[in-house]
């Protein structure tokens, strides 16, 4: 009986396993503001496609019963989902916690294990980064468009703010997406070797420096500390020699860049030095977002075990806030109208947990993060030791996670763009817990 042949591993016919997590990322391209073309039911088609790489996964491990999680990844992805359950059965209203538990287990548990599983080899991390890119430019370009025909998003009076397909309800998203996208490309340029790739290391290059423009016009303050961030990491994790260089040549683009705002150089000088005076003379988004994390604060020291609860932020917010806290935020321009959007969280990751889920939940959530970058550093560095072909995938892992680490300091989940944070996740625990003959492999 003939063999059968299977797809080489280079070829797309190989790599349909991909095609959910490909939309999943794609498919944030999507106007958000277009709800008819944007969402199925309401749910963000990149949602859904997420939940088809879920669904696909399903199916391999029951009737293929391929690629099952190793203990560690078990444990590590694992962990959470029992903490979530036990601050969804323990909140102050369960029927209300239903929803912050469905979509965290998205987030953090099912997203990132299906990343894990349908990521067979380097070769499908690159492509899966790179749609991070391909996306990270389309919204960049849009965003761009916006700072220079004046139909972004309100700021400081003029409708100048870069915020991509997202709108000003998400003025994060653009910038988040962009983040990642820079950091993905920077990983395959900084890779050792690259210099004799030619081509593909210069359109990385020409990439990553590209979207620094975008990402300096969204004026997000935490957008731009965690990719300094990722990228410091990822530059210290090359090597001393080019590090050097690569410090270097930043420098001067960013001399380049800068200068040649023009008008635009002088809001740019006054947010980034708003960066060091947030507690001499912060402005109204920086009092509010003190306001909040005290109030998150007050909310875990009355339940520090279990937290108050999924989604009960907003209930118990008014009873730990002082009355200094004001009503909510106003948004507008990229084609909406005024609108004053509610506080709905603390802008800080770590004290949504703390607040929401207690000590247990926020033990095994922020441990599963902290042992992805450890286990990511640890594994890179051995690569790098060994020469190993897929040591820009290690980069590009750990400068993700590293970004997303440092942005939950100033940021939470929310948005279309939340599914993303699923993705690099995802990304990090495949370096960082696969087995090895993946993670090495060219």
């Amino acid at each position: 009986m003939p063999a059968v042949r299977r797809p080489a591993p280079g070829t797309w016919r190989g790599r349909w396993h991909l095609l959910p997590l490909l939309a999943a990322v794609l498919l944030l391209a999507v106007p958000a503001g277009d709800t008819e073309a944007g969402a199925v039911y309401g749910v963000p088609l990149a949602d859904v496609a997420s939940g088809v790489a879920v669904l696909v996964c399903v199916g391999r491990l029951l009737f293929l019963r391929r690629r099952p999680l190793t203990p560690a990844a078990a444990l590590v992805l694992g962990l959470p989902a029992v903490g979530l359950a036990l601050a969804t059965v323990t909140a102050t209203d369960p029927v209300a916690a239903l929803p912050g538990f469905v979509r965290y287990l998205q987030v953090f548990v099912l997203v990132p294990a299906a990343v894990l599983l349908l990521v067979r080899d380097a070769a499908d991390f690159r492509i899966l980064t790179g749609a991070l890119v391909l996306l990270a430019l389309v919204q960049g370009a849009t965003g761009v468009h916006q700072y220079v025909t004046g139909s972004g998003a309100s700021y400081m009076g003029e409708e100048i703010r870069a915020v991509g397909t997202f709108g000003p309800g998400d003025v994060m998203g653009m910038a988040t997406v962009v983040g990642y996208g820079l950091l993905a490309a920077a990983a395959y340029a900084f890779r050792p070797g690259a210099a004799r790739s030619g081509r593909r290391v210069a359109c990385a290059l020409g990439a990553a420096a590209a979207l620094v423009v975008p990402l300096t016009l969204s004026f997000s303050r935490g957008a731009w500390i965690a990719t300094a961030a990722g990228a410091a990491a990822m530059i210290a994790l090359t090597g001393a020699r080019q590090a050097l260089r690569t410090l270097a040549v930043l420098a001067a683009v960013s001399v380049v860049l800068v200068g040649g705002f023009g008008v635009g150089s002088q809001m740019l000088s006054q947010r980034l030095t708003s960066i060091t005076e947030v507690t001499s003379a912060p402005d109204r988004s920086v009092t509010d977002r003190y306001t909040m994390w005290a109030a998150a604060a007050g909310m875990w020291r009355e339940r520090p075990v279990t937290g108050v609860g999924l989604k009960a932020f907003p209930a118990h917010r008014d009873g730990h806030a002082s009355i200094g806290l004001s009503a909510g935020s106003d948004t507008e321009g990229a084609g909406q109208e005024f609108v004053r959007q509610p506080l709905l969280s603390p802008h800080n990751m770590y004290l949504l947990v703390l607040g929401e889920q207690g000590l247990v939940g926020f033990t095994a959530l922020v441990g599963g993060w902290a042992a992805l970058l450890v286990g990511g550093v640890c594994r890179l560095v051995r690569s790098r030791a060994r020469r190993a072909a897929a040591v820009d995938c290690g980069l590009a892992a750990v400068g993700l996670t590293v970004w997303q680490c440092v942005d939950f300091l100033y940021a939470d989940i929310g948005g279309p763009s939340t599914v993303l944070t699923g993705v690099v996740l995802g990304l990090a625990a495949w370096w960082a817990l696969a087995a090895p003959e993946r993670t090495t492999a060219a």
